[in-house]
């Protein structure tokens, strides 16, 4: 069967890094074709020079069913028939469902006007091929993160495409959600449509593939079918680590000492597409991870934000025993309190500024010296972390924009933990970080309780949230639903739980 598109001897290379070197990719209609490797792999590099975003360097070239083609830009791709859904978010907050999925291909009526009837008919088709019950008509901006990425892939399903990219579909999606979206892919492969599959979640790959390629700085070092991988092969191709390395047996460092008490928390005021969180209360004790897992829309992210001072509140907050009032971040950090947000781009990093400049935004006063930053110290304190996190970037001075997704989540968690905040909170920290980096996070996350730093983890990543709390609070509908010991937790009781 001849290939829908070949990759033949694909390198590029940015100043200071070769980002690929000599990469070749076969892909076929109908096929799974999941891509894994490390963050910084080269791996979505790959995938902007096979939609256009970029150009190879020389000597290499793409073959489209048969035919080599030069892939002058995004649109160009579409019209071959290769449709990418990026891992961030490319959508317009404020337009309609529909508007975004038929962005500037709305159909028109024969007075020259946007058919909306049509549009908002043929999304609702679209969205429930994806089991996804909204109005066209609402405006993406009150979409949830894990709703507007389902939105994403049913722009792409609207295109009729031949090839679909997915660069970590799941990554902010609910266990429903990712069930959904399994059932989806299977779908469309039966219908003859490619799938080139991009995820760090190696249950996925397992889950649906039918091919897998291994990639490592830059370089392919294996091809082959699914059925000839095994976990352990696939985790030493990617990092050239056996998978027994990663990951020790569980040991709590929590003392008897509440640190943090939480009392009949509320959401003031909540808006129309907020959870509704009312009457939490747990207690974090000194170095305890606490765990905190909820599909999405169960309020996991609203509390956390009541707590850091970022969304108004009704209820108690005590630390050490004193009540205090957190009216606004600020507050928050001055009580001890770093917040690792689940929105890295939005939120978590100035992209336009270096790793350096985005490394010490939280504590620049530690470099100051007679209101002058001490360059030479922040430089040798970013360069630390930058290796004890093993974030791959050329120098400090590369600017956040230019590195892969978990790269930038390593930043934003660096930023955090060089303040040495007394509680901090991590949402979604191993968001899109391959293996080996989450395995990374989590020995940090350790170190850090063990030292006596108390840590608050939400996590959508149920396995994460079994394997690195001391205990788990369960949220569903912004109310507590249960709460585990690590020994008492599995992934039956949990989920349970979460979903009633």
């Amino acid at each position: 069967m001849t290939p829908f598109l070949e990759m033949h001897n694909i390198s590029k290379t940015f100043p200071g890094v070769k980002a690929l070197n000599g990469v070749d990719l076969t892909l076929h209609r109908g096929q799974v074709h999941a891509v894994a490797g490390e963050n910084g792999a080269g791996k979505s590099t790959l995938m902007k020079i096979m939609t256009g975003v970029l150009r190879c360097d020389a000597g290499g070239w793409i073959e489209v069913e048969g035919q080599e083609v030069v892939i002058a830009d995004p649109v160009h791709a579409r019209s071959l028939g290769i449709t990418i859904i990026y891992q961030e978010l490319a959508v317009v907050d404020n337009l309609s469902i529909a508007e975004n999925i038929f962005l500037a291909r709305e159909p028109v009526n024969m007075a020259g006007l946007i058919d909306r009837r049509k549009m908002n008919a043929a999304t609702a088709a679209v969205l429930a091929e994806l089991d996804m019950k909204l109005n066209p008509a609402m405006l993406v901006g009150d979409l949830s993160i894990g709703q507007k990425q389902m939105v994403e892939i049913a722009r792409a399903i609207s295109y009729q495409s031949k090839l679909i990219i997915m660069d970590e579909p799941t990554a902010s999606l609910s266990h429903h959600e990712a069930t959904v979206l399994m059932r989806m892919v299977k779908k469309l492969a039966a219908q003859g449509i490619g799938i080139v599959y991009i995820s760090h979640r190696l249950e996925e790959i397992f889950e649906i593939a039918d091919t897998v390629t291994v990639m490592r700085d830059g370089e392919t070092v294996d091809s082959r079918p699914i059925a000839e991988m095994t976990r352990d092969l696939l985790v030493r191709k990617m990092v050239d680590r056996e998978l027994s390395q990663f990951f020790g047996e569980h040991v709590s460092h929590a003392t008897d000492e509440v640190l943090l008490s939480v009392r009949n928390l509320s959401m003031y005021r909540p808006t129309h597409h907020s959870a509704r969180v009312s009457d939490v209360s747990f207690n974090l004790h000194k170095g305890e991870i606490l765990g905190f897992f909820g599909l999405i829309g169960a309020g996991r992210t609203e509390i956390m934000e009541m707590i850091f001072g970022s969304r108004a509140y009704v209820g108690e907050i005590s630390i050490d025993g004193k009540t205090v009032r957190i009216t606004d971040p600020s507050v928050a950090i001055s009580e001890g309190l770093g917040f690792v947000t689940e929105d890295r781009k939005a939120q978590g990093l100035v992209l336009g500024m270096s790793v350096r400049e985005n490394f010490s935004l939280t504590h620049l006063a530690d470099y100051c010296r007679l209101d002058f930053v001490d360059r030479g110290r922040e430089t040798k304190r970013c360069r630390e972390f930058i290796q004890s996190l093993g974030i791959k970037t050329p120098s400090p001075e590369q600017k956040v924009v230019n590195l892969s997704g978990g790269n930038q989540q390593k930043v934003i968690i660096a930023k955090w933990v060089a303040r040495r905040p007394r509680i901090l909170i991590v949402d979604e920290p191993t968001r899109g970080i391959d293996v080996g980096a989450k395995a990374e996070v989590h020995a940090l996350l350790n170190k850090l309780a063990e030292e006596g730093m108390s840590i608050i983890v939400v996590s959508s990543d149920l396995p994460e949230i079994l394997a690195i709390s001391d205990r788990i609070i369960v949220l569903k509908e912004g109310r507590i639903s249960g709460g585990f010991t690590h020994q008492e937790a599995n992934q039956e009781n949990v989920m349970l739980a979460a979903t009633g």
